[in-house]
C-alpha cells in the first residue's frame, strides 16, 4: 500500500541542499574558511596571555609529499584545532630545512655543468629548495592545515642562519666546539662525513671477513714467560686476528688482547700461531669445512697456554706498513672478548671508534689512508703504491686486493663471507666507512647529565619515547658537526698560514657581521684573500675553512625562534636520533652560558612521536619497491574501485577530498607504525559517507519549532548519549589520542544516534510535531568532527536552515568552545541522575526487543516494526526483589516505550496499552534479557489496531481511518 499524496503533503520529510558527496569546486573555498580564516580569527578572538605553541619539525624541502608527511602534519593540525576549542590562542609557523646533501646531490645532477663552482652550487641548490617549498606549502594547505603560512620560516634564510650562528657563537664561548683529528663516519659515495642520525643500517650487508696472522717479532725468545716455546717452534711466531674489514688492514698499528684471557700457541708446521684458548676449536671448524687460501694446518698440538698480562710485552711486524716501518705493539683493551673472533683484535685508530680510544691512551698514532672517495692513497703500501692505489673503492671491493697482496706471503689463513648489520648513507643508501679526517665536533660528554636531567620534565607520548632519546643521548660523548659541502651554512673557522684554525668569540662576531652585510654566499664568491673577512686584532695571513655545518645543527637551531619553550614537538619516531636530540643538546649548550634571562631546560614540555607508513602488507613504503601513496590519491579516491554515477554510463572516483585524508590520519593509532592500504581506505570511506548521510539527515530535519517542544524521555537519554560520548571524545583529544575518540564517534553515530535515537524520532520528526533534540545533536556532533574534518564542519554549517542563519546568535561551530552547554538545562524535565539510572533498563528491552523483531521478520510475519505490539513480562518473584526496579522503570515511561522502540503499542506484564484491545494474534516471537540479575524476556505479537495511512502506526481505530495524533495534525495545519 501507497501513501496518498495528500498525506504526503501533510508530512514534515528532510529537506537539505547539503550534497551527498563534497563538490570539488567547493573545496579550496571551504579550506580558507576553515583552515586560513580560522587562523586568524583564533589569533583575535583567544587570550594571547597563555598561547599554546607547537613547533613545526621542518620538513626537508626536497620532492613530492607522501602519506608519511600528510600524517605528521594532520596530526599537528588536529591537536591546534583541539586547543582552540579549550579556549586556547595557538602558535603555529610551519618551516622547512632547506640545506644538506640531497638537494646539494640534486642541484648537480640538474645542472648541465658537471663541475659547478661552490658559489654556483649554491645558486642551484636555494632555487631548487624554493620551488620545493612552495610546491610542498600547497600541498599541505590542500590538506586543511591552517597555520601562519605567511610567516614561514626556512634553515636558508638570512635571519635563521644569523640565529644559527649565533648560537654556534655562544657554544664556543662556552669552549663546546673543537678541531679534532679523529674516526667519523665518512660516506665515500657522498664525500662527506656523517653524523649517526644520518646513517641507517642494512641486516644484509656481505663482508668478506677474514682470519689473517702477523709476524711477532723474534724478541718473544728472549721473553722468560715465553721459554717454553724457544724449543717448539723453529719459524715464526705469529698473533691470529679476525676482521670483517680487510681493507683496514694497511692502517693497523696495534693489536688488542684482554690481560685476563688465556691464550695458547699451536703448531703451524714449523710456526706457532697466537689465538685465544676458547676459539681454537671455532677456527679448526672453519677451517675443516670452509676452502681455504693455503693448505689445512694442523692446529690440534698445543704448546702453551698463557695469561694475556704474560703477551702484553710482545711486538709485531705489519707487512702493509712498509719495510722500514717499526713494530707495532701487543696491548690490553678491555673490549677484547672470548666469544668473538680469535681474542686478538687488528687496531686501527684511524678507522674505528674503540681502536681510537685505546690507541690515543697509548700514544699510537692515528692514520687512514683512503681519500674522501674511499680510494687507498699511497700510504696504503709505501713499498709499491700503485699496488693498492689502483685497486676499487673500499665499499666497491678493494679489501679484496688487500687480501691478495697478502696471500702470497701466507698471511691469510681463511676468507669467508659474512653477513652482518653494517652501516649505510641514508641518503645515496651505500656504506659508509669509519675514516678519521679533522671534523669540528661539539662537546657532548660535558652537557650530557644537564641534558638527561631536563626530559625528566618532559611528558612523552608514547612513554617508549622517553626510554629511546635518554638512550641516543647517554650513548653520545661528541657531535661532529661539520661537513664538507657546499650548500649549508658556513663554520665561521679561519685558518693560519700553517693550517692552524682560528675560532674564537671575536672572530666569529666578526664574520658575522660581515656575513650580516654581504650574505651568506660571500664566504664562497669573496676573493680568498679579501681582509674584510679578518678581523684587526689578526695579524698574519689567514683563508676561510670551507666547511659547513651539519643540518641537524641547522634544524637543532629552530628553537632560537621561540621566547619560551614549546608546549609540543611532534616528529616520526626517527627523530629521538635526529631532531629531537639535536635541538634538545643545542638548547642545553646554550643555556650553560650565563643568561638570567634565558629559560633552561628542553625545548620541548611535551614530546610525541609518530610511526611510519606502511603498505597494506606491512612493507615500508619506498620509491625502489613502487609502493609509495600520495596524499592526493586519497582525496581523490583513485585508490578504490571506480563508481558508477547516476544517470551516468562512464564510472569515476568518489573524491571525497581532504576529509578522507584527515580521517585516515585521525583514525591511525599512530604511536606504531602505520597501515595504508584498500581496505583501511575503504573503511574510511565508508565512515565518512556515514557521517555525511547522518549530517544530511540533521540538516533537513531540524525545525525552530522544536527549541520549544516538549522534550521526551527519548530526547533525554540522546542528550545523555551525546554528553557522554563528547566527554570521551574531548579527553581522548586532549591527550591526542584522536584514534581512540574517532571509534568513540563511530559507536555513538552507529548505536546511539542512529539505531536508537533517529529511528524512534522518526514518527514524531515526520508525522507529529517535528521536536526532538536535533539541534544539539547536530552542535555536538560538528564540535566532535571539528578537528578530525573541518571542511565537512564548513560544509555543514554553510548547509544549515534558513532560520538558523536567521539567528545571529548562534556561534560558529569551529568557533564555539568544546565544554559550553549544548542545551538549556531548564528544557530538562527528568532529571539527568535518575534518568541515567533508567537507561541500562530501557536499552536492554530495546535490544530484546530487536531480537524479538529479526525473528519474526526472518519468519516473514513482519516487514516494519509498526507492524507488532510487544509484551514485556517481568518475573514478580524474582530473588532480591530486584524485579520491582525494573517494573518501576518500565511503569515510569510507559507511555514513550511504543515510540521508544518503534512499535504499535507496548504492555507490561499484562497492563493493557490503551490503545490495544482483544487478544494477541497469530504470531509470537521472545527473546530475554537480563538487568542486574533479574531474567526477564519481550514477546513480539501482531498489531491490533488498524493502520493509519497517514503514520503507519497500527493504532487507527478503523481501515482508512486517521490516528488520532495524526487527525490533530492534520487539522492544525
Amino acid at each position: 500500500m501507497t501513501m496518498s499524496k495528500s498525506w504526503i503533503a501533510t508530512l514534515k520529510l528532510p529537506k537539505s541542499t547539503f550534497p551527498p558527496r563534497p563538490l570539488p569546486a567547493c573545496r579550496d573555498k571551504y579550506i580558507q574558511q576553515c583552515a586560513d580564516h580560522f587562523y586568524e580569527w583564533q589569533r583575535l578572538h583567544r587570550p594571547s596571555k597563555d598561547t599554546f605553541v607547537l613547533h613545526d619539525g621542518p620538513p626537508y624541502a626536497n620532492g613530492d609529499l607522501h602519506v608519511g608527511h600528510a600524517l605528521n602534519k594532520i596530526l599537528k593540525d588536529m591537536i591546534l584545532r583541539t586547543k582552540v576549542q579549550q579556549g586556547r590562542r595557538v602558535d603555529y609557523i610551519p618551516g622547512w630545512d632547506c640545506h644538506g646533501l640531497p638537494i646539494e646531490l640534486k642541484a648537480l645532477a640538474n645542472a648541465k655543468d658537471t663541475k659547478l663552482s661552490p658559489l654556483k652550487i649554491r645558486q642551484v641548490a636555494k632555487s631548487l629548495a624554493s620551488n620545493t617549498i612552495s610546491k610542498q606549502m600547497k600541498s599541505f594547505r590542500s590538506y586543511g592545515v591552517m597555520g601562519d603560512w605567511g610567516q614561514k620560516w626556512s634553515t636558508m634564510d638570512m635571519v635563521y642562519e644569523m640565529r644559527q650562528l649565533r648560537l654556534f657563537q655562544k657554544m664556543v664561548k662556552k669552549g663546546l666546539i673543537y678541531l679534532k683529528f679523529k674516526p667519523v663516519y665518512w660516506s665515500p659515495s657522498s664525500e662527506t662525513a656523517l653524523a649517526e642520525a644520518e646513517l641507517e643500517y642494512n641486516d644484509e650487508h656481505i663482508s668478506h671477513a677474514a682470519w689473517i696472522k702477523f709476524r711477532i717479532t723474534d724478541d718473544w725468545r728472549s721473553l722468560p714467560q715465553l721459554e717454553t716455546l724457544r724449543d717448539k717452534i723453529k719459524g715464526n711466531l705469529y698473533a691470529v686476528i679476525w676482521t670483517t674489514t680487510p681493507w683496514t688492514l694497511p692502517a693497523n698499528r696495534a693489536i688488542a688482547l684482554h690481560r685476563d684471557l688465556k691464550y695458547s700457541v699451536v703448531r703451524d708446521g714449523d710456526d706457532g700461531l697466537l689465538i685465544a684458548e676458547s676459539r681454537l676449536d671455532t677456527l679448526n671448524q672453519l677451517l675443516a669445512t670452509s676452502q681455504n687460501t693455503r693448505p689445512v694446518p694442523n692446529l690440534d698440538t698445543v704448546y702453551d697456554v698463557f695469561e694475556g698480562s704474560q703477551l702484553q710485552s710482545l711486538t709485531y711486524t705489519n707487512r702493509l706498513t712498509g719495510r722500514a716501518a717499526p713494530a707495532q705493539p701487543i696491548i690490553h683493551a678491555d673490549f677484547v672478548s672470548a666469544d668473538s673472533g680469535s681474542g686478538l683484535v687488528h687496531l686501527a685508530p684511524g678507522h674505528g671508534f674503540d681502536d681510537y680510544e685505546v690507541c690515543n691512551s697509548y700514544g699510537i698514532p692515528v692514520v687512514a689512508p683512503i681519500d674522501g672517495r674511499g680510494h687507498f692513497t699511497e700510504d696504503a703500501f709505501p713499498d709499491d703504491p700503485k699496488v693498492l692505489q689502483l685497486a676499487p673503492s673500499v665499499i666497491e671491493g678493494g679489501g679484496r686486493n688487500v687480501i691478495d697482496l697478502l696471500t702470497p706471503h701466507g698471511d691469510v689463513i681463511l676468507v669467508k663471507r659474512y653477513q652482518h648489520k653494517y652501516p649505510y648513507d641514508w641518503r645515496t643508501k651505500k656504506p659508509v666507512v669509519i675514516r678519521a679526517t679533522e671534523q669540528w665536533f661539539a662537546d657532548v660528554a660535558s652537557i650530557k647529565d644537564e641534558a638527561l636531567d631536563a626530559l625528566r620534565g618532559v611528558h612523552f607520548v608514547p612513554d617508549t619515547g622517553k626510554k629511546r632519546l635518554e638512550a641516543f643521548v647517554k650513548g653520545r660523548s661528541e657531535w661532529c658537526i661539520s661537513r664538507q659541502r657546499a650548500w649549508g651554512v658556513p663554520i665561521p673557522a679561519l685558518y693560519d698560514e700553517t693550517g692552524a684554525a682560528v675560532v674564537n668569540e671575536e672572530v666569529v662576531e666578526h664574520i658575522m657581521s660581515v656575513i650580516q652585510e654581504r650574505g651568506t654566499n660571500a664566504w664562497w664568491s669573496d676573493a680568498p684573500d679579501d681582509p674584510a673577512w679578518i678581523p684587526s686584532s689578526l695579524k698574519g695571513e689567514f683563508r676561510r675553512g670551507n666547511d659547513t655545518m651539519d643540518v641537524w645543527f641547522d634544524s637543532g637551531s629552530s628553537w632560537t625562534m621561540m621566547p619560551h619553550q614549546a608546549d609540543v614537538y611532534l616528529e616520526g619516531s626517527d627523530q629521538h636520533r635526529g631532531w629531537f636530540q639535536s635541538s634538545l643538546l643545542t638548547r642545553i649548550a646554550a643555556g650553560t652560558e650565563t643568561d638570567v634571562n634565558f629559560e633552561k631546560g628542553a625545548p620541548f614540555k611535551q614530546l610525541i612521536t609518530h610511526g611510519f607508513t606502511l603498505d597494506q602488507d606491512g612493507k615500508k613504503m619506498s620509491k625502489s619497491i613502487g609502493n609509495i601513496i600520495e596524499p592526493q590519491q586519497i582525496m581523490d579516491g583513485t585508490l578504490l574501485p571506480p563508481m558508477k554515477r547516476k544517470g551516468k554510463a562512464t564510472k569515476g572516483y568518489d573524491a571525497l577530498g581532504p576529509d578522507a585524508l584527515r580521517l585516515w590520519a585521525a583514525s591511525s593509532d599512530y604511536t606504531h607504525d602505520v597501515i595504508l592500504g584498500v581496505p583501511v581506505l575503504q573503511s574510511i570511506h565508508n565512515v565518512l559517507i556515514k557521517y555525511r548521510t547522518t549530517m544530511k539527515m540533521l540538516l533537513g530535519s531540524m525545525h525552530e519549532s522544536a527549541r520549544t517542544a516538549p522534550l521526551s524521555v527519548t530526547d533525554q537519554i540522546a542528550l545523555i548519549q551525546l554528553h557522554d560520548t563528547m566527554d570521551e571524545v574531548g579527553k581522548t583529544f586532549d591527550n591526542h589520542e584522536f584514534y581512540k575518540g574517532y571509534n568513540a564517534i563511530n559507536r555513538w553515530v552507529n548505536n546511539d544516534l542512529s539505531a536508537f535515537y533517529l529511528e524512534a524520532l522518526k514518527d514524531r520528526l515526520y508525522c507529529g510535531d517535528g521536536g526532538g533534540v536535533l539541534e544539539p545533536i547536530f552542535n555536538g556532533f560538528l564540535r566532535m568532527l571539528a578537528p578530525m574534518t573541518p571542511l565537512l564542519v564548513e560544509e555543514a554549517w554553510e548547509h544549515r536552515p534558513e532560520w538558523m542563519k536567521e539567528d545571529s546568535s548562534l556561534t560558529h561551530p569551529l568557533h564555539q568552545l568544546y565544554a559550553d552547554p549544548i542545551i538549556d538545562s531548564k528544557r530538562l524535565t527528568v532529571d539527568p541522575a535518575e534518568l541515567r539510572n533508567d537507561i541500562p533498563v530501557l536499552l536492554a528491552v530495546h535490544s530484546a526487543v530487536k531480537h524479538a523483531l529479526e525473528q519474526a521478520r526472518g519468519a516473514g510475519h513482519v516487514g516494519s516494526s509498526l507492524q507488532s505490539t510487544v509484551e514485556i513480562h517481568v518475573p514478580e518473584t524474582a530473588a532480591g526483589g530486584g524485579h520491582a526496579a525494573v517494573l518501576n522503570v518500565l511503569e515510569k515511561h510507559a507511555d514513550e516505550l511504543a515510540g521508544m522502540f518503534v512499535v504499535s503499542g507496548v504492555r507490561v506484564n499484562g497492563s493493557r496499552d490503551a490503545n490495544l484491545s482483544g487478544p494477541p494474534g497469530d504470531f509470537v516471537f521472545r527473546e530475554e534479557f537480563t538487568v542486574d540479575g533479574i531474567v526477564s524476556s519481550v514477546e513480539v505479537h501482531p498489531p491490533e489496531h488498524a493502520k493509519c495511512p497517514r503514520c503507519w502506526r497500527y493504532v487507527a481505530p478503523q481501515e482508512d481511518a486517521l490516528c488520532s495524533r495524526c487527525e490533530e495534525v492534520v487539522k492544525a495545519q
